[in-house]
């Protein structure tokens, strides 16, 4: 008996991405849309969004983002958006600001927990904020914290 083998591409996470929901103060994925993420017909993630996530068991992501729909003044900064979402996020928070994606929509760039953001690939950021028309919301550093341990 002959099997059948599939040549599907297989797309997965890195092996630096975090695995499951992070508890509150755990560490997460921050990704930016990757060339695959079709920008121009997307209902989801918009253009200067701070999206943050984990990966799923089955090669996927689940993100959570915020692009500041509703021009709220405290959210201007890229990374206060990217905490926004984290905190949602680590909350369990109901929200329509959530998708699973395949891996290779986006990529990740960094990890945010309880204590700030680590960026890896901050060039990879400030790409996706001139893209975005929204450099002027870069965070100052690759480090951003907003509390010690």
């Amino acid at each position: 008996m002959s099997e059948e083998i599939s040549n599907q591409e297989v797309t997965t996470y890195g092996k630096d991405t975090p695995v499951g929901r992070p508890d509150i103060d755990g560490r997460a994925g921050v990704f930016v849309p990757t060339s695959a993420f079709d920008l121009s017909n997307t209902t989801t993630i918009r253009k200067g969004a701070g999206v943050v996530g984990f990966g799923n068991p089955d090669g996927s992501l689940t993100v959570y983002f915020e692009a500041n729909r509703f021009d709220d003044s405290s959210l201007h900064k890229w990374e206060n958006k990217a905490r926004k979402a984290y905190d949602r996020m680590v909350m369990n928070a109901p929200t329509v600001s959530k998708a699973k994606l395949d891996a290779r929509m986006l990529e990740q760039i960094g990890t945010i927990d309880g204590v700030g953001i680590q960026l890896k690939h901050p060039e990879r950021l400030q790409q996706w904020l001139e893209l975005s028309n929204a450099l002027d919301t870069a965070p100052a550093g690759p480090v951003v914290l907003w509390r010690t341990k």
